[in-house]
């Protein structure tokens, strides 16, 4: 699995004319799924996500995370993250998941994210999609379950 997390004032996606999702100050979260992934990393991989410390504390330092904050999350499916970009000039998707197992794991992580209390909004998956944000910062990061092995 891999995220990119931002920290947003705002985000919203727009599928066809409609807004599928909005949120104020919080994180947009691009997430994506590489064939392999199960489920049973979802609560630590998502757990990382609202635990990380990137919103700022009354002294401005970076010192609380979403579920502090209590902000929301626009979190949209994203199976690009899975590309290969660095053999020739077209990008493979061979290491992205077939999409009806990826859209399992896009809900059962949407679901688990609102079981913590977060103000989830959603893409729509296998769509077209417009994504307006305005980053906070920018503050950026990027998550990849594969590194989980390599650190404690």
């Amino acid at each position: 699995m891999k995220a990119v997390i931002q920290r947003v004032l705002n985000a919203s996606c727009t599928v066809d004319g409609s807004v599928t999702g909005a949120i104020d100050s919080g994180l947009l979260v691009y997430f994506g799924v590489d064939k392999g992934d199960d489920d049973s990393i979802l609560p630590r991989f998502l757990d990382k996500i609202l635990k990380l410390r990137i919103f700022e504390d009354e002294n401005g330092k970076m010192n609380l995370s979403l579920s502090d904050t209590g902000g929301g999350m626009l979190f949209i499916s994203q199976f690009t993250l899975s590309a290969d970009v660095y053999r020739g000039n077209r990008p493979s998707f061979d290491s992205a998941e077939k999409p009806e197992t990826a859209e399992m794991m896009y809900i059962k992580a949407s679901d688990y994210l609102r079981s913590k209390g977060v103000n989830v909004q959603l893409g729509k998956f296998g769509a077209h999609m417009e994504i307006s944000y305005i980053n906070d910062g920018p503050v950026t990061f990027f998550l990849d379950s594969a590194a989980f092995g390599k650190k404690s």
